[in-house]
């Protein structure tokens, strides 16, 4: 039975839910994506510092996101499981809206990295909640669905960033780019009290119907175990680091968040410097030249391309939570459809290991390698988060998502780093497309990897028994 049918069938106020929690998560990188897009801006602002540190200075800004972010999940699930999703959900929004804000006030290095560090201890908020929402609403062949369509949301913030935030700034400064893409947080709260609570509170008051509850709890074994569950003292968080599943949750997020964190972070600097190096050659070739730099052969526009890079993975990430269900739709058991797509999904990440290369011939050559491999991620990241409701109880699965959360922003900080030190390095000996050539090759096979391992770590999810 298809999607639109079953709505029809038994209702879809479920979908709702997702489209309130897409919303968020567009918030949510809407506000993250702000910096990266104005990296250059404020360099010439001197935020950063002097040019032979400035590539240092800001991947220190990042990472101080990035450590942020990582507490801050460790944190974030345990206080959503023990707050209640509604609640706790509406915090983390509110003080990541205010952080955003606070940029604004930020105009050395450190004091841009205090309010990073605050953005990224409210954001870990987003995913936790998000994915525990996903759990609660949805039965398990809807999971993988429902998880790409909110996580599409990433996508769609990280589209109307490049297409907005640019030309705020330069109308009205880039302070006022932080203050009007933080308020837009506050307005999502008037749309979350009111609609949304659990099923079973929505099934009391009447706005959900008897049919879509009963599907929402359709996993009889899933049932079976939460019944179970709850008759147990709550699992603490050393109680779910003596699970391997947790473990492959932990690997398969340290292994593959960084690498949407690279992109999102230097996408828009790797792309405005392909922009100057086809500038300077075609001036090394064509000394009397007088024109604009934008008409010289190769140079695109860089927010575009920024922007086309996201919409492709919007596609990447709903097609990865519709893949799975295809699969279950067609007989193939819940793990086999999992890991085969997910499978499917590492393979296209090693496009990017030609786009060094093929930027050189011209840079929307690398633009498509990049919107292949991060349409790719957002089907993989679909497909992990679903893992976590695959393999815990409902009341763990904030606590699970946060476990895996923090270890992306660990393996974030990492990158962040290691980018830093290696682009400052070839940028001063003049050859930062070298640099970013073996950031890409990091970036390619970091899927497979984690593929492998997570397989290792667990060769079937299922429900855990405790």
């Amino acid at each position: 039975m298809s999607v639109t049918s079953v709505n029809e069938t038994i209702g879809r106020h479920r979908w709702t839910i997702c489209a309130l929690i897409f919303a968020a998560t567009t918030i949510n990188y809407l506000d993250r994506q702000v910096l990266g897009l104005l990296k250059d801006t404020l360099s010439a602002s001197g935020v950063f510092g002097d040019a032979e540190h400035q590539e240092l200075n800001y991947s220190r800004v990042v990472i101080c996101f990035q450590i942020a972010y990582a507490v801050g999940m460790l944190f974030a699930g345990r206080f959503i499981d023990k707050l209640g999703t509604k609640k706790g959900y509406a915090w983390a929004l509110v003080g990541w809206s205010a952080a955003a804000v606070g940029h604004a006030f930020g105009h050395h290095t450190w004091s841009f990295g205090f309010w990073r560090a605050a953005l990224g201890v409210t954001e870990a908020g987003n995913f936790p909640a998000a994915n525990k929402c996903v759990a609660e609403w949805f039965p398990k062949k809807e999971r993988a669905f429902a998880t790409g369509l909110y996580n599409s949301g990433a996508n769609i913030g990280a589209i109307v960033a490049p297409l907005t935030v640019p030309y705020i700034a330069r109308a009205w400064g880039w302070e006022w780019a932080f203050v009007l893409t933080g308020l837009i947080g506050f307005t999502w709260l008037a749309f979350w009290f009111p609609l949304y609570a659990s099923p079973a509170q929505k099934l009391k008051e009447g706005k959900l119907s008897q049919s879509e509850y009963d599907y929402i709890h359709s996993d009889l074994d899933e049932q079976e175990a939460e019944r179970a569950e709850e008759q147990k003292e709550k699992i603490s968080w050393f109680r779910l680091l003596t699970f391997r599943q947790t473990w492959a949750f932990f690997f398969g997020k340290f292994l593959t968040d960084p690498i949407w964190w690279f992109y999102l972070f230097w996408l828009p600097a790797f792309l405005s410097g392909e922009n100057a190096r086809k500038v300077q050659e075609f001036m090394v070739a064509n000394p009397d030249y007088t024109g604009l730099d934008s008409a010289v052969p190769g140079y695109i526009s860089w927010p575009w391309a920024v922007a086309i890079v996201y919409t492709v993975s919007t596609v990447g990430s709903i097609v990865g939570g519709w893949l799975p269900k295809k699969f279950m739709n067609s007989g193939m058991d819940a793990n086999r459809a999992r890991k085969t797509a997910m499978f499917i999904y590492a393979l296209f990440p090693l496009s990017v290991l030609l786009a060094s290369r093929l930027g050189a011939i011209n840079t929307w050559l690398a633009v498509g390698t990049i919107a292949i491999a991060c349409a790719a991620h957002q089907a993989w990241s679909a497909n992990i988060f679903t893992t976590v409701s695959d393999m815990f109880p409902k009341k763990t699965v904030a606590s699970v998502t946060g476990i895996g959360g923090m270890a992306g922003a660990s393996g974030g900080i990492l990158i962040a780093f290691a980018a830093g030190e290696l682009l400052q390095h070839y940028k001063n000996l003049g050859k930062v497309e070298v640099g970013y050539g073996i950031m890409f090759v990091v970036c390619g096979v970091a899927y497979l990897t984690a593929w492998v391992v997570m397989h290792l770590l667990v060769p079937k999810f299922k429900k855990i028994v405790v």
